[in-house]
């Protein structure tokens, strides 16, 4: 995004630009009337359908595009320009606020009606150290000048509060920007030259190196094609000063034809009032005929409005009877209103004190569940205790069970083992005295 600034092309680009599309404030258009201004001696000069194409891509590329930011980094740009505009014109507005800051002191409110004073206080007191170093006092110069830093610091710190308490209420810097006041030119000067700044800014962050590259190939084409049309315009204008005169020409043949024209007219003028006389005399005579008709249309016309006089007047006393028996009929409709909105009211106060009646027996009763609520949550709390209790005590006892029959187990093992170790033992002494007898017997029998 870092691309170095060509301020040349940027400058030609937007003369051109201006060029194509006067007529236009914010130049994003051109006007019907400019364009085909335009596109007339292109088509003149080249005589070609593709010097037509070549016109319209020209206007197409020259026109302002509707840009959108294609990456973080150019939108938050985009959205510091834009935020530093909105300080500009709020903190712009600050003086023109204290000037009059009776009648913005409800809106305001306390806070900000304070640091507003408290910066009026300062730049007052800059005023005065200024004027005093107008004056020239050479004494306290380094002193004043000291004073002037700290004072522009302490100015700069309340001009950031009041942005900060300005911009924290939104509706209030709405109402500020599009209120009766009027901002200091050199102000609108700058916030207007901020306002291009940004626009030159987001041009070039959303100009990538090829579209400049054709850009000045563009600007190129368009200055030699520029050249050509000058020449093309100098023998138009030639031709232009041949027509003019050739016209003058004839413009002189025809005021001459004018001439002899008007001295004819004269002559037909004489005769036409001879023939409107006449005209008037047969006018003056139908106009008689025509009047003496009339009269006796008029008369007619009486006799007409007499008997139509006479039916309305049976008609109005025809209404006026039917006007009695309606309204006889709507005070008995408003007395049966009336009645059937008692008897509703009387209905209502019945439905209202069984339904107070019936509400102060639900809450009684939504009160008696909260309290069975509680306490079937304690039981519950309770019996899950106890349940956990009987789980444990079951646990120890099955395994106190495989305790025991594991020893129960061992324990016959055990009693197997002393028992084969009993016998056994049992069995060899019983061998080992039969051993013995023998051998006795055998020496006995031998001596």
């Amino acid at each position: 995004m870092s691309r170095p600034f060509q301020t040349s092309n940027y400058s030609t680009h937007k003369c051109l630009t201006r060029a194509t599309a006067s007529g236009d404030p914010d130049g994003h258009q051109a006007s019907s009337q400019d364009v085909k201004r335009r596109k007339k001696p292109s088509v003149k000069c080249m005589g070609a359908p593709e010097t037509t194409m070549t016109t319209l891509n020209t206007m197409k590329m020259l026109e302002p595009r509707q840009l959108k930011p294609d990456s973080m980094e150019t939108e938050r740009i985009i959205t510091v320009l834009n935020e530093t505009i909105a300080k500009l014109e709020i903190s712009s507005l600050i003086p023109c606020i204290i000037t009059s800051l009776d009648r913005f002191a409800d809106m305001l409110g306390p806070e900000i009606t304070e640091n507003l004073m408290e910066h009026q206080k300062l730049s007052n007191e800059m005023e005065n150290l200024l004027s005093s170093l107008e004056e020239g006092d050479t004494v306290r110069a380094e002193e004043q000048q000291v004073c002037l830093h700290l004072l522009e610091k302490r100015l700069k710190c309340s001009v950031r509060n009041v942005l900060r308490l300005l911009l924290a209420n939104p509706l209030l810097c709405q109402t500020l920007k599009y209120g009766a006041l009027e901002r200091g030119e050199p102000a609108q000067v700058f916030i207007n030259a901020f306002g291009e700044f940004r626009t030159f800014i987001l041009e070039r962050l959303l100009t990538s190196p090829v579209e400049e590259v054709e850009k000045i190939q563009f600007m190129d084409d368009i200055s030699l094609r520029i050249e050509k049309n000058t020449e093309a315009i100098t023998a138009l204008q030639a031709e232009l000063a041949a027509a003019i005169q050739t016209r003058e020409e004839e413009i002189h043949k025809k005021d001459n034809v004018i001439k002899d024209l008007k001295t004819s007219i004269q002559d037909l003028t004489e005769d036409y009032e001879a023939d409107i006389q006449q005209i008037k005399q047969e006018g003056e005579r139908q106009q008689e005929t025509e009047l003496q008709a009339s009269q006796a249309r008029c008369a007619m016309r009486e006799q007409d409005i007499e008997k139509l006089g006479a039916q309305l007047k049976a008609l109005v006393l025809e209404h006026r009877a039917s006007e009695l028996a309606l309204r006889k009929r709507k005070c008995r409709l408003e007395m049966e209103i009336v009645n059937w909105m008692q008897k509703y009211d009387a209905d209502m106060e019945e439905k209202q004190a069984e339904y107070e009646e019936v509400n102060a027996a639900y809450n009684e009763e939504k009160a008696q569940l909260s309290l069975m609520m509680e306490k079937h949550a304690l039981l519950l709390q309770e019996y899950s205790q106890i349940e956990e209790e009987r789980r444990i005590c079951q646990e120890k006892k099955e395994q106190a069970m495989k305790e025991l029959a594991t020893k129960n187990r061992a324990a016959t093992r055990i009693q197997a083992l002393w028992r084969g170790y009993v016998v056994r033992s049992l069995f060899k002494s019983k061998r080992k005295k039969k051993g013995k007898g023998k051998k006795a017997r055998g020496k006995k029998a031998k001596k």
